[in-house]
């Protein structure tokens, strides 16, 4: 008898399979998604693989765990009150209106809630990038009361993504004038750039505008706006076809920084 036995845990959102002795230290543990059983004690290899035999599927890689990169460095040594990838798309709306709920008979609805259930719409789209080497951060607060209500990091660079309320209305746009409806123009284009900027300025990294209309019955633009995109909620996992701009790396780097809630705090 070996007196191994195994442990299963999760991991920042990952299985991991850790071989324990009977006093609770662990000697090893097996990483289902990348496929590897890393050894803490080099001389219990055999023990070890024979104790996880029932749980190892295909051929997996053995040897003594990677060294951390610096972006998981970074992201190991972040307190959590720092960390805003925990943020749920729409999380500063969802504060705000546990914080002010509307009236039980108010007989318009509130526009919070409109633009939350917009916020969430986008936010869950660019979530599911992530299977795909994309990360996306939602909801970073900016000095003075600014937000940047989506940041998508991937092969194919960093975009600021701003989501637009607009529930079967028609949008008509004449950079930097966005008109929803009956409602008055105002110049939300030259804020997203500016938006955009400040990301860039945080990030040292080219940062690119996105606008997506939520609901629309119909975009009117007059003149392609300048340095902005404009997708429909549906159109956005083509995002996901743009690369060759970041390596993994670099997007992994980047998506450390970005997460750091104090990057945000000198733009």
């Amino acid at each position: 008898m070996s007196g191994l036995r195994v442990v299963p845990a999760w991991r920042h959102g990952h299985e991991r399979l850790y071989v324990c002795r009977t006093d609770g230290r662990s000697v090893a543990w097996y990483d289902r998604d990348a496929a590897r059983v890393n050894l803490l004690n080099a001389d219990r290899e055999a023990d070890v693989l024979d104790v996880l035999a029932p749980f190892l599927t295909g051929n997996v890689t053995v040897g003594p765990p990677p060294v951390p990169t610096p972006a998981e460095l970074a992201r190991l040594t972040l307190h959590p009150d720092d960390d805003l990838a925990p943020n749920r798309p729409g999380e500063a709306l969802r504060i705000a209106i546990d914080r002010d709920p509307p009236p039980p008979r108010k007989l318009r609805s509130d526009p919070r809630q409109r633009a939350l259930a917009a916020e969430t719409t986008v936010g869950d789209a660019l979530d599911r990038l992530d299977a795909v080497g994309w990360h996306a951060l939602h909801s970073i607060g900016l000095p003075g009361g600014g937000r940047l209500h989506h940041l998508l990091i991937g092969p194919g660079g960093l975009f600021c993504v701003r989501t637009l309320p607009v529930r079967r209305q028609r949008v008509r746009m004449a950079d930097p004038m966005v008109t929803v409806g009956r409602n008055q123009p105002v110049p939300l284009l030259r804020d997203l750039r500016a938006d955009a900027g400040r990301a860039s300025f945080a990030l040292t990294a080219e940062v690119r505008a996105v606008l997506v209309p939520v609901g629309a019955v119909d975009v009117d633009v007059a003149v392609t706006p300048r340095e902005v995109r404009v997708l429909l909620e549906r159109d956005l996992p083509a995002l996901a076809h743009a690369g060759g701009v970041l390596k993994p790396a670099d997007v992994e780097a980047l998506h450390a920084l970005a997460r750091d809630r104090r990057t945000w705090q000198r733009v």
